[in-house]
């Protein structure tokens, strides 16, 4: 049984070569991306960055030939995007805020010294990090206004989406298929939102406007907001958590058309019919015409705005010329027997991955201990490291997994604490959380009555 368990699937050489040739032909794929709004209230902001850079050193790649190790060791780097869609409500003071900070906070929450595949993994758990801690900074400005958010991270064909709110993102892959990367967070349309809500506290119903009649999409009181997850919102309760709903996929090498936008297009289009009435059209004019035909179907009655970004894999290569014929053939037929196309493809089919849009991560949960726990376990597993992977490289000791300031050994706040797994888990079991963020945990699962909340007309 030892011996059987040690043993391991060869690949062939011929394919690590392939492989890796594949790689480099998709490593970085063309993004091209194009943004149209109208506006009615002036509270949609968007937010690209392209092109950003990350050098990473030491990294090591190993090739087996003939039963010979090769080690590589290489300095290489990798481009990452940033798109990002924050749709304001209440007034714009969160939108600007949140458009001002969350990529830092959530930059600073990323673990230092990954590589690629590290790094990628990583995404989900900083992603939380970085919303609960901009909603934490913003609600400390006592501000009556909040914000939706859709934030796309793209490194070659791997595509991570976190979101609260109501806008969406689609994906339409190069094979047809049609991908959802966000959740819908109005409590119209989410009963597991409306359960954890009133489980915290809240109240879920629609506007009285007295004799017992109601009238309007499903809100949560006091506040009157419609939505279940949001930045900012600090007059409505800390049930209306900022945790987002986070989605990793890889694309297929045909690429795909991702489409990120407000409500204000939602309301009017269907998925379908968004895609459709751009399909054949560059990114700029792709954008334009679905907040065009947005506009034409229900007239400008919110901010209208709409991202597309199509990622286009290189070109193929021109296939090669076919190698002249040598004389002499008839010496080596004798020696050598030719191995047949169909052989050779065959070897190819059973070890080359199929090349089909895969997902590599999702989860919604409202809960930060489950979120960070999980998180964690997925960037293990997905990087393949094994238990003496140091977690201090992705939760350091003595900083606060949220908002990243320094804690005293005595000071740190395990967030497992009060879970029902705490008692199995050991003294230094981390992440670890500071006092103030251990109470914007308790106070978002209900643990403890939130602060003074005034009514609001949010919508």
């Amino acid at each position: 049984m030892m011996a059987a368990s040690r043993e391991h699937h060869t690949v062939p050489l011929s394919v690590l070569l392939k492989r890796e040739l594949a790689n480099e032909r998709v490593e970085k794929p063309e993004i091209l991306y194009g943004q149209a709004c109208q506006s009615k209230k002036g509270e949609d902001f968007t937010l690209l960055k392209t092109e950003c850079q990350r050098i990473v050193g030491d990294g090591i790649t190993t090739y087996s030939v003939f039963g010979v190790s090769l080690i590589q060791q290489t300095l290489f780097f990798f481009f990452f995007f940033f798109f990002q869609l924050f749709d304001g409500h209440n007034g714009s003071a969160a939108a600007i805020y949140t458009k001002e900070n969350l990529l830092n906070n959530f930059i600073a929450a990323m673990p230092p010294d990954l590589n690629k595949e590290e790094w990628v993994a990583a995404l989900p758990r900083a992603l939380v990090a970085g919303f609960v801690k901009t909603d934490k900074d913003f609600q400390q400005r006592a501000r009556t206004s909040g914000t939706t958010v859709t934030f796309a991270v793209i490194e070659g064909l791997v595509i991570t989406v976190a979101s609260v709110g109501d806008s969406r993102c689609i994906l339409e892959s190069a094979e047809g298929d049609l991908y959802y990367l966000s959740a819908d967070h109005r409590l119209e349309c989410n009963e597991e939102e409306r359960e954890r809500i009133t489980a915290s506290g809240g109240e879920v119903g629609r506007l009285n406007t007295g004799g017992g009649a109601e009238i309007g999409p499903l809100r949560c009181w006091p506040g009157g907001l419609c939505l279940s997850r949001s930045i900012g919102d600090v007059d409505v309760g800390e049930y209306i958590v900022p945790v987002p709903y986070v989605k990793q996929i890889k694309l297929s090498t045909g690429g795909g058309r991702l489409i990120i936008s407000s409500d204000g297009v939602w309301d009017a289009l269907s998925d379908e019919v968004a895609l459709d009435c751009c399909r054949g059209m560059p990114v700029e004019a792709a954008a334009a015409q679905i907040v065009k035909e947005a506009v034409q179907v229900k007239g400008l009655r919110d901010d209208t705005t709409c991202i597309v970004i199509d990622i286009v894999p290189p070109e193929k290569p021109a296939a090669p010329l076919p190698t002249p014929k040598k004389l002499g053939r008839g010496v080596f037929k004798s020696m050598f027997r030719k191995r047949s196309p169909e052989s050779s493809s065959q070897i190819d089919k059973e070890f080359l991955e199929p090349d089909v849009v895969e997902e590599l991560f999702e989860e919604g949960s409202a809960m930060l201990s489950e979120r960070f726990c999980f998180d964690a376990m997925h960037f293990c597993v997905k990087c393949r490291l094994d238990m003496k992977y140091p977690l201090c490289k992705m939760f350091k000791l003595f900083i606060c997994a949220v908002c990243q300031v320094e804690i005293k050994p005595d000071e740190g706040i395990s967030i497992h604490v009060g879970s029902s797994d705490f008692g199995k888990l050991r003294p230094w079991d981390g992440p670890f959380l500071c006092s103030s963020c251990q109470e914007k945990k308790e106070a978002m699962e209900g643990k403890r009555p939130p602060g003074d909340r005034h009514s609001s007309d949010s919508d």
